[in-house]
């Protein structure tokens, strides 16, 4: 995988100060920061290779009146359980 480079301009005080606070508090560069944030950011937790199985999955949802109904049925409220 080809690895990307970026030069961010205008960050204001309060995101530099918490990204310079959470570099430091886990022990990372301000890069490998910054990778996490934008990572977590994106919902990508850990590596993104790890993920891509479940990118396979995305766009798979299939309609299904069946299991709709058995749904609805376990999320009906028994009302004389709850007296």
């Amino acid at each position: 995988m080809e690895c990307m480079q970026y030069t961010i301009r205008g960050i204001p005080g309060y995101l530099d100060s918490g990204i310079r606070m959470y570099a430091e508090k886990e022990s990372k560069s301000l890069n490998q920061a910054l990778l996490d944030m934008l990572s977590a950011g994106l919902g990508f937790f850990g590596k993104h290779e790890r993920n891509e199985p479940l990118m396979e999955l995305a766009g798979t949802w299939r309609e299904d009146q069946e299991a709709d109904k058995a749904l609805a049925e376990m999320r009906t409220i028994d009302e004389d359980l709850w007296k």
